[in-house]
Formats: structure tokens, C-alpha cells, sequence
């Protein structure tokens, strides 16, 4: 059975998954870049968003190539997909990641504003999602084709999704940093009262795995 998941999201110390004041320069926020050292050398990693051969193979590696078994679509928030904001003001942005971006689906972006799909190399296929969570999963699931859908975030789109009790699992990197300011993805939110539960947890150099499900 399909489920909607979330891996890989790595989480500082203090419980923010971005830094403040996101930019062009500073994709995932001022310091956010310091949450993901747990990730960016492993062989997953460097291959599928880097295309290299090398990296590490450790436990890391495994939970990183964990997050892109069975993925059949994306969700991601607007943030994630870049830093303009408001009305697009012409089609040349199109994502972080140069001409063929880590996805290989089809990928939905939430946004209230209207844009063609866009295709890309590697079988990714970003369209514009403007109505709301409930539609891009239901799009997602589609395109999926049976397989799972992942969200990637930011944190607003994962929050949403969790006070909906949309999603299923969740693998979470706590990260042993503090960043102090940012988006928290747990405030004011109850997990226990959502029915969730920690399943798994691994810890390493580098981050402490966490596995949440429901109770």
C-alpha cells in the first residue's frame, strides 16, 4: 500500500530543519547548510544528487539510501524549490539543481500561483500544485503509480501534512547542532495527540536517526 513518508529531513539540535532568512546564497537558511554533514558524504549522497562514485557506505549511507527506496512522486513546499516569492515573474528558474535535478518523478510544488509543468533531464517533471495539500497528494499518488509518495519539505509543508495526520513515516536526522532561530518543525504541535510514536533510532558521528510511525 502506498504511504506518504518523510526522509532524510535533518533537524538541529533545537529542532529547527532550515536556518532564518533563506536566499540565493543561502538556500536552507543562514547556517541551515551545517545540518546535512551527516548526509553529504555518502555514497547515495554524492551519486544521486552529484553524480559521483565515491563516499562513504556506513550507516549514514544506508538511512540516506533508505529515503529513495519505492519513491514514486514528490511533494515539496514553494521554499523548497527556490527563493522567489509572490508572483512568478517569468519561467527561468527552475529549481536548485541545474538541468536535472535528484527527483526522477514527478514532483509537485506547493505554490498559489499558476505555472506550466515543467520537464526536466533524468525524469523529473515539476508541476505547480494551487490548491492546496490535500490535491497535490492526491495528484502525487496518481503519478506514483502504487508506489510511495515522499515529501520534502520545508517545514511548513511537513507540518501541514502532520496536523492532517497525512503522513505515515517519518526519518528524521537530528543533527548536533544548534541554530537558534529558523522554522521549527515540532512548536505547538502534539505528536502523541496525532498518533505518533518513535519506532527505530540509530545514532552515528554525525547525526542521530530517528524513526516516527504511527502509535
Amino acid at each position: 500500500m502506498s504511504k506518504l513518508r518523510v526522509n532524510a529531513f535533518t533537524l538541529s539540535l533545537d529542532g529547527y530543519g532550515a536556518g532564518p532568512d533563506q536566499t540565493l546564497e543561502h538556500p536552507l537558511g543562514v547556517g541551515g547548510e551545517n545540518l546535512h554533514k551527516w548526509m553529504i558524504g555518502t555514497s547515495t549522497f554524492r551519486q544521486m544528487v552529484l553524480g559521483k562514485n565515491d563516499g562513504t557506505t556506513d550507516t549514514d549511507d544506508s538511512f540516506a539510501a533508505r529515503s529513495f527506496e519505492n519513491v514514486g512522486a514528490w511533494i515539496l513546499g514553494r521554499n523548497m524549490f527556490g527563493p522567489i516569492r509572490g508572483d512568478w515573474p517569468d519561467d527561468s528558474w527552475k529549481g536548485w539543481w541545474g538541468p536535472s535535478p535528484p527527483y526522477h518523478v514527478p514532483t509537485f510544488v506547493l505554490t498559489r500561483y499558476k505555472r506550466d509543468p515543467i520537464v526536466m533531464e533524468g525524469g523529473t517533471t515539476f508541476y505547480f500544485v494551487t490548491d492546496g495539500i490535500h490535491s497535490a497528494l492526491e495528484q502525487a499518488k496518481v503519478a506514483a503509480g502504487g508506489k510511495d509518495v515522499r515529501v520534502g519539505g520545508g517545514v511548513s509543508t511537513i507540518r501541514q501534512y502532520l496536523q492532517e495526520k497525512l503522513i505515515d513515516e517519518m526519518h528524521l536526522a537530528i543533527s548536533p547542532i544548534l541554530l537558534g532561530t529558523g522554522e521549527n518543525l515540532f512548536g505547538g504541535l502534539d505528536m502523541l495527540k496525532l498518533g505518533y510514536q518513535c519506532t527505530e533510532q540509530v545514532a552515528t558521528a554525525l547525526a542521530t536517526h530517528v524513526m516516527i510511525g504511527r502509535a
